[in-house]
């Protein structure tokens, strides 16, 4: 008998998922005559609490509530209910499948398939066998005609049951035992395997039908519970849910178009990290990697997401050992190294949070990085864009900058600040742009772009400024000089020069540095974006 279980998810009428290529046998169900075998299911008790629970179970947060306690009730039962039965006539839908040679273990209730005989003396051994269980547990009993053909056809589960080779596969009454929690969703699946559609649109009941369709190994139901949930209204909770599926089922492709949503979703809610830090610093950590993941993040610098990684995993990882793993393993990688300031990275360095060899590579790739050429490090990017991105830089508050420092003869940096196009045209008409800090003389300063009225408030113009952080109150007397590369030669050339004793936020610039009006700069014959690129250089120097 083959089988197909790779079948293609669509949309159907109405919105609902349907599937490719899949013929429709409703009017098959529970049909004596269209049906080779006789299922029953054996509905089993369970405790009093989680039945409790289970009539409760309205919501999200509930189905996650109540599943974590059957896990642990499950736990607590250490008499697996396959071990009474003849081994030859038992198939457990949790079976470690080996096929890959790969192990997988099912971390949910157990389900039992058991293969009668309807007469004789194999009859009677298997009774003596699975009729001596405690039946007292069994609440009821429901009996069902099926169709071993259209089941096969969606589950390798049933596929082996029906074609395993053995006499057992031939005979017409096939037993499952389940729990009560489980009859609903099993329901809804068998339902599924026959029509390719499901009754339910509530989403604890379409979770619980996509862990049956797991355990069944029915891909198909679970890939149209997951369209059905990716179409719902999403929310923290729910989002956190979605990403725990992976780990929680056997075929987590199947539920990876819905993990992906989830990870949009809390990315595009918390995408302000700013405004919703303490949010943030509560999420487990597969919300905040999903958090932190996004190109969209809305952060100060990358400085910043380094020190708020640090900052949740001190609080969710106080052991160091433990720490270390974490963000040697999954955190350290939500970090963008490269767009990093020199002083931030120095400080990785000696981090004791980070392990040394770890430290010593990420800040070694991220120097390398700086010092390529940008049409190199754009190709480094898009090399990396299908990973984790760590050489895609973020729409940052502050823009990055390329820093050379110089001790003698005198203390002296040399600043690169670059724009984009769209960039400097939404600063019209008052916006400005701040650059990351850099430091001279043990002293932080920064650039600002402005879009601004000229001298006489006749037009608007770019105007370039530097300013020093407030910090103390030392000052300094600097000499600076502005300079921008331009078209044709593309050659850096000076703008404008100046002097200024700083004092902690004290700014001074020029606010027309290219002594035109704001529609020249900006036009598309403009002498100064180099494919789409405003390159801006500032050289500081202490005078002594």
């Amino acid at each position: 008998m083959d089988s197909d279980f790779s079948s293609t998810e669509k949309v159907g009428g109405g919105g609902a998922p349907s599937t490719s290529s899949e013929a429709d046998f409703a009017f098959a169900f529970n049909d004596s005559n269209f049906s080779d075998r006789i299922l029953r299911i054996e509905i089993m008790a369970e405790l009093p609490e989680s039945k409790g629970d289970a009539e409760g179970c309205t919501s999200i947060a509930d189905w996650a509530r109540v599943r974590k306690r059957r896990r642990e009730d499950q736990k607590k039962d250490t008499a697996l209910e396959f071990s009474v039965y003849d081994e030859a006539s038992v198939v457990s839908c949790n079976q470690p499948d080996t096929e890959d040679g790969l192990t997988y273990e099912n971390q949910d209730e157990e389900v039992v398939a058991m293969i009668e005989s309807p007469s004789g003396e194999e009859a009677a051994n298997i009774n003596d066998s699975s009729w001596g269980m405690d039946c007292s547990a069994v609440l009821r009993v429901k009996t069902l005609h099926i169709s071993s053909p259209i089941l096969a056809a969606k589950s390798p589960f049933f596929y082996k049951l029906f074609s395993n080779g053995m006499r057992e596969s031939e005979q017409r009454h096939v037993t499952l035992r389940i729990n009560a929690s489980e009859e609903v969703a099993l329901m809804e699946l068998l339902n599924f395997m026959y029509s390719n559609t499901l009754s339910t649109t509530i989403a604890p009941t379409l979770l619980d039908v996509l862990m049956a369709a797991d355990k069944f190994e029915v891909a198909s139901c679970m890939r149209y519970c997951s369209c059905l949930l990716r179409k719902m209204p999403m929310t923290p909770e729910s989002a956190l849910l979605y990403l725990e599926l992976p780990s929680s089922v056997l075929m987590a492709e199947a539920v990876q178009p819905l993990t992906d949503a989830a990870k949009l979703f809390l990315a595009s809610t918390y995408k302000d990290i700013t405004k919703f830090q303490e949010e943030v610093l509560s999420l487990p950590l597969v919300g905040v990697e999903a958090v932190l993941s996004s190109d969209d993040l809305q952060v100060p610098s990358e400085d910043a997401v380094y020190d708020f990684v640090l900052k949740w995993a001190r609080a969710h990882y106080p052991k160091l050992e433990e720490r270390r793993e974490v963000l040697s393993s999954r955190l350290g990688r939500v970090i963008r190294f490269p767009f990093m300031t020199c002083r931030k990275l120095r400080k990785v360095l000696s981090c004791n949070d980070f392990d040394h060899d770890i430290a010593s590579k990420v800040v070694l790739d991220a120097l390398f990085f700086k010092a390529e050429a940008p049409h190199k490090q754009r190709a480094l990017a898009a090399e990396d864009s299908a990973s984790h991105n760590r050489f895609v830089e973020r729409v940052y508050k502050y823009r990055p900058v390329k820093v050379v420092e110089f001790e003698l003869p005198r203390p002296q940096c040399v600043v690169y600040l670059d724009l984009k196009w769209e960039e400097c045209k939404n600063l019209f008409p008052s916006g400005r742009v701040y650059s990351q800090a850099f430091h001279l003389g043990g002293q932080g300063f920064f650039l600002s772009a402005h879009c601004n009225m000229d001298q006489n408030g006749t037009y608007h113009c770019f105007g370039l400024f530097l300013g020093m952080q407030e910090k103390g109150s030392a000052s300094f007397a600097v000499d600076y000089e502005f300079a921008a590369r331009s078209k044709p030669a593309e050659e850096y050339g000076s703008k404008y020069k100046g002097n200024y004793t700083f004092t902690g936020g004290k700014a001074v610039g020029y606010r027309n540095l290219f002594a035109i009006p704001w529609t020249s700069f900006m036009a598309e014959d403009s002498l100064y974006f180099i494919n789409g690129i405003l390159h801006l250089r500032a050289e500081l120097t202490i005078r002594q």
